[in-house]
């Protein structure tokens, strides 16, 4: 094997004993001009892997595919997941990947396999500092049907790993979902919205990973049906923890929304009471402080129990109605 770097930027090239692997970083109109010359790719595909706006898709062509996939990319400033493109050609004798370098599987990868062509200079001392997973990856048939599979598999393992992150957030909401003195509204709003992008991410992937081994077939002399169908469970696990992430969230939205709203009526009910209660003195107090002569009033103030006999009549007076309006209550059930 060899590694090599083209005068030109942004394209990586790895070349083993049955395969030749262009990676193109953050392409260019000048890295894409390349392939058409290189390799004669259809116009059309060159124009895919530079555009937004493409869905998941695998266009068979008589010497090779074309896939694009998109694969989640986690915002941390806004806490939630975008789709980022990973384009792919794909044939028995090469294998181009192109995209825009933000997904750090697919450079982990290259570079685990610019270290197994290192290996080959001292094999004995080399392989043995790379982890299990590159030892079992050494061993392995390099052909361009394999070299696919563990492209793929890459991305998809992270995307399992973003999964468990995804459980993780919900168990550590659920308690304060549950939790009345918390309001968990934001929480769950972002967590919901995370989850409905990752939903329209995934769902279109699914479609593509399953279609895969039937258009690799005729590439390959292997039987890859294992491996490709491996990596169909993992994209069916990672939508079924999507499909529970959905069903539980929306329980959680819907929990603390009755518990907000429950709160909200508690403290209405509070208020109501309150201003309930002060209705009779309320409407003592504006008749006393209009400016007539009232029984009681400053003209003629009852003395019989001292000299704030009329402020303990207006005080019992407005007493009374209360408690009643509270033995009413009590009987009616309403508190």
């Amino acid at each position: 094997m060899s590694f090599k770097n083209y005068n030109i930027p942004n394209i990586n090239y790895l070349e083993g004993t049955s395969f030749k692997w262009i990676n193109i970083d953050n392409p260019t109109q000048e890295n894409l001009n390349f392939l058409i010359n290189e390799y004669q790719f259809h116009p059309l595909d060159i124009e895919d892997c530079l555009s937004k706006t493409q869905l998941p898709k695998i266009d068979e062509y008589q010497n090779y595919l074309f896939i694009i996939l998109h694969l989640p990319k986690y915002l941390k400033d806004k806490k939630y997941s975008v789709p980022s493109q990973v384009s792919i050609f794909f044939s028995e004798d090469y294998f181009v990947s192109i995209h825009s370098g933000d997904l750090k599987p697919i450079n982990n990868f290259f570079k685990t396999c610019k270290e197994l062509v290192d290996c080959q200079d001292s094999p004995t001392e080399n392989i043995a500092r790379l982890n299990p997973k590159s030892r079992a990856f050494i061993t392995a048939d390099m052909s361009t049907a394999f070299l696919l599979y563990r492209f793929i598999y890459n991305l998809l393992d992270n995307l399992l790993r973003m999964m468990g992150k995804i459980i993780y957030n919900m168990e550590e909401i659920e308690e304060k979902v549950f939790d009345e003195k918390i309001d968990a509204v934001r929480e769950v709003t972002q967590l919901r919205h995370d989850i409905a992008n990752l939903r329209r991410i995934v769902f279109p992937l699914k479609r593509v990973i399953h279609e895969i081994e039937n258009k690799v077939r005729r590439f390959t002399t292997d039987d890859m049906s294992v491996y490709f169908g491996d990596l169909s469970d993992t994209v069916d696990k990672v939508w079924a923890i999507l499909e529970d992430c959905k069903e539980t969230i929306e329980i959680y939205k819907d929990t603390d929304f009755i518990i907000s709203s429950d709160r909200t009526n508690k403290i209405l009910a509070l208020l109501t009471i309150v201003f309930t209660y002060s209705i009779p003195a309320t409407v003592l107090g504006t008749f006393y402080g209009m400016n007539i002569p009232l029984p009681g009033g400053g003209d003629e103030p009852f003395i019989f129990l001292g000299k704030y006999t009329t402020f303990i009549l207006i005080l019992t007076a407005s007493s009374i109605p209360a408690f009643l309006m509270y033995w009413i209550f009590k009987k009616l059930r309403w508190l």
